[in-house]
C-alpha cells in the first residue's frame, strides 16, 4: 500500500475528449498545411480548369447543384482566391500556427490555449471573407460545419482548463 505525500501536487489527467480533439487538431493542421501549399502552387491551374469546365458545355446536362460549382460566381470566387493567394496563404499559416499552439497549451490544461486555438480557427474564415467575400465558400459552406462542431466541442472542455 503506497502512501501519498501530502506535499506533492496531484497531476490532473487530460480528459479523453480533450485528448482526442487536440490530436485531431494537430492532424488537421498538418493536412491544412499540405492542402494550402498545394493550392498556392496550383492555383492558376485550378482556375483554368474551372473556366474550361464552364466553357466546355459539359455542365449543360448536369444537375442544377453541380452547375453552381462551376458557375460564374464560383469562377469569380476562384479568381479572387487566386489573386489573393499569398495573403490567404499567410493568413492560413498564421491560423494553423495559432491552432497548433493552442492545442499544445490545452494539452497542458491551459485555458489560454483555447482562446489561441479559437482565434486560429476563426482567422482564415474572417480573412477569406475580407479578401474574397461572403461567397468564398460557394456551395461548400458545409465545410464551415467542421470548425463549428470543433468550437462547440472545445467549449464543452473549458471546465477542465485553468
Amino acid at each position: 500500500m503506497s502512501v501519498q505525500n501530502p506535499f506533492e501536487k496531484e497531476e490532473k489527467k487530460l480528459p479523453s475528449l480533450l485528448n482526442v480533439l487536440t490530436i485531431l487538431t494537430m492532424v488537421g493542421c498538418a493536412i491544412e498545411l499540405i492542402i494550402g501549399t498545394m493550392n498556392l502552387i496550383s492555383g492558376r491551374k485550378n482556375l483554368d480548369k474551372l473556366e474550361e469546365l464552364q466553357n466546355s458545355g459539359q455542365l449543360d446536362n448536369a444537375p442544377e447543384f453541380m452547375k453552381k460549382f462551376a458557375g460564374p460566381e464560383a469562377i469569380e470566387n476562384a479568381r479572387l482566391a487566386y489573386e489573393n493567394r499569398i495573403p490567404l496563404f499567410v493568413i492560413m499559416v498564421a491560423g494553423m500556427a495559432l491552432c497548433l499552439y493552442g492545442a499544445l497549451q490545452m494539452r497542458k490544461l491551459q485555458k489560454n490555449g483555447y482562446f489561441m486555438w479559437l482565434i486560429g480557427e476563426l482567422l482564415p474564415t474572417v480573412g477569406s471573407i475580407v479578401l474574397i467575400g461572403v461567397g468564398f465558400a460557394g456551395n461548400a459552406g458545409w465545410m464551415l460545419l467542421f470548425p463549428l462542431v470543433f468550437i462547440i466541442l472545445y467549449t464543452t472542455q473549458l471546465k477542465y482548463l485553468k
